[in-house]
């Protein structure tokens, strides 16, 4: 078993994540989502999906991109 880095709970269903050179020990998705999930540098909301990156920034979307004074940026329906 191992136990989770968020919530600490040591459970035989654990899994782990390989990102940028480390490993990370989850035991559910929403643990994973909290520690691993980018923030919208605007509304400040966790991005769960795609999200939007200009000019090195993350963006929940094209929206807060522009309300943050990026031009240009579209969402792609």
């Amino acid at each position: 078993m191992a136990r989770c880095e968020v919530c600490g709970n040591d459970y035989g269903m654990s899994f782990e994540v390989h990102a940028q050179g480390a490993v990370h020990v989850f035991d559910c998705f929403s643990c994973a989502i909290h520690r691993m999930a980018p923030i919208c540098e605007h509304c400040r909301v966790q991005i769960i999906g795609q999200g939007v990156e200009a000019e090195g920034h993350w963006y929940c979307g094209a929206h807060c991109a522009r309300a943050d004074g990026r031009a240009g940026v579209i969402d792609h329906v």
